[in-house]
């Protein structure tokens, strides 16, 4: 292995794995519940999926007809009997009217926060921003780059410049 290729593995925290659905081993960042099994994270994205469809009060039948699947199709997502493609993953967000980062926080809450509070506050932070006004947006992100640069200038936690 290169030393480039570990200077990655350690920055990012990956850890070696055997997962059974794999013949090699693979790198992967432990979870906040421990480092998932790719099976692991097919069933809580079909859970989520399974959510969505009921909280827009939609059958199995009625959101497959929308996808252009059968029913045993579409529902073998759910059940994660079968793998989604991310174009597949799109589409669902579009008819379900949920945001394809809200799925997979779902399924993998780590990608967004070491903790499970840190990783609630950013997605909590993510959801209030799609609401805003474009206008509104763009000053926060404004003001968001901001602090960023002051922050990467000085180890205060909020630069008093600002």
């Amino acid at each position: 292995m290169s030393k480039k290729l570990e200077g990655h593995i350690e920055e990012l925290g990956l850890v070696k794995i055997a997962d059974p659905k794999n013949e090699k081993p693979v790198y992967r960042r432990e979870g906040l519940d421990g480092i998932s099994t790719f099976e692991e994270l097919d069933s809580k994205l079909g859970a989520e999926l399974r959510r969505c469809r009921q909280a827009k009060n939609l059958n199995r039948a009625d959101l497959a007809t929308l996808v252009g699947l059968s029913e045993q199709v579409y529902g073998r997502y759910e059940r994660s009997s079968s793998k989604m493609q991310v174009s597949r993953l799109i589409h669902l967000s579009e008819i379900l009217g949920v945001s394809p980062l809200g799925l997979l926080f779902a399924t993998a809450p780590h990608l967004w926060g070491k903790t499970r509070e840190e990783a609630d506050t950013r997605f909590r932070m993510m959801k209030l921003l799609e609401e805003l006004p474009p206008e509104t947006m763009s000053s926060i992100v404004k003001l968001l780059e901001t602090v960023a640069v002051l922050q990467s200038t000085s180890d205060d936690p909020l630069p008093s410049r600002l």
